[in-house]
């Protein structure tokens, strides 16, 4: 029977559960959804493979719980960017630098390589839960202004946020780009360029 490290059995279990998924993102930095197995995730925490089951039915669970695991860091950064703007115009920006500091930074590897996960219905569903998450900021921002379709809008929005991604991605030079991308977006909604 396996050492219990934690006060109870439910924070053992809690820590464990984040142990598995810190080994899979680190698998995913590498780019290949494939590298992430049960055996590959057991042989990086120490536990026997079928002990990966104890916490996850299945590869995607596990994937889908990477997904989750990361939300909160993208969110948690476009939000302090947006709240410390102080116009919605400046807020607009914000919303999109911040994405884009994060895919510099390279925490869009991971976004690439569930891409490419086939078959995994609920993979799409966090990913789908964690876009509509990372619009509400920029939703808000919208409504602020006026826009009469704030959704649709920040939808679109997020599309030059999307392209401008590929294009760092596809090592086009990121301050240039990250600097189009916010003229764009601040210009579409506002008819201004930014203040620089």
């Amino acid at each position: 029977m396996p050492r219990i490290r934690a006060a109870t059995v439910a924070e053992h279990h809690a820590q464990q559960r984040l142990a598995l998924v810190r080994a899979a993102r680190e698998l995913l930095e590498s780019g290949d959804a494939d590298a992430v197995t049960f055996t590959a995730i057991a042989r990086a925490t120490g536990l026997a493979r079928n002990s990966v089951y104890k916490y996850f039915p299945g590869r995607p669970e596990l994937l889908a719980a990477v997904v989750e695991d990361a939300m909160p860091r993208w969110t948690d950064a476009i939000r302090a960017g947006m709240s410390a703007a102080g116009t919605p115009r400046e807020k607009i920006a914000a919303y999109v630098s911040s994405q884009l500091d994060l895919v510099r930074g390279g925490e869009h590897r991971i976004a690439q390589a569930l891409a490419g996960v086939r078959d995994a219905a609920v993979v799409r569903e966090s990913a789908v839960r964690a876009h509509r998450e990372l619009l509400t900021p920029l939703i808000g921002a919208l409504t602020e202004l006026g826009e009469e379709d704030p959704r649709r809008t920040a939808l679109l929005l997020q599309g030059i946020v999307n392209a401008a991604t590929t294009a760092i991605e596809n090592g086009d030079d990121p301050a240039a780009v990250t600097d189009r991308a916010v003229r764009m977006a601040v210009t579409a909604i506002t008819g201004a360029t930014p203040e620089r």
